[in-house]
């Protein structure tokens, strides 16, 4: 069964980046598409961005401009690059990935706080 961690989240002032990884058990993200959404505790979930197979990406308009996709070449690894970042980016980030029902990390938490 392929499994996720996320990883790269923690405390940074606003206008600051960061970069978080998604680290999948075995070489998935040159076949599969990578989605990163995030949730802060008590509301819903919301999409972030999405990554297909092929390595075309895509933003919500609430982080375009400033979040950017990208994968390793082994292809065991997905990334998220956050910059300039407001408070209101504050949540837990997951990254999920669509075999069977779907597979989820357990998160990470970014806070942008000054």
């Amino acid at each position: 069964q392929v499994q996720l961690v996320e990883s790269g989240g923690g405390l940074v002032q606003p206008g600051g980046s960061l970069r978080l990884s998604c680290a999948a058990s075995g070489s998935i993200f040159n076949i599969m598409g990578v989605t990163w959404y995030r949730q802060v505790p008590g509301q819903q979930r919301e999409l972030v961005a999405n990554m297909f197979s092929g390595g075309t990406t895509v933003y919500v308009d609430a982080v375009k401009g400033r979040f950017t996709l990208s994968r390793d070449n082994a292809g065991n690894t997905a990334y998220l690059q956050m910059n300039s970042l407001k408070p209101e980016d504050t949540a837990i980030y997951y990254c999920n990935v669509h075999i069977g029902s779907g597979i989820w990390g357990r998160g990470t938490q970014v806070t942008v706080s000054s």
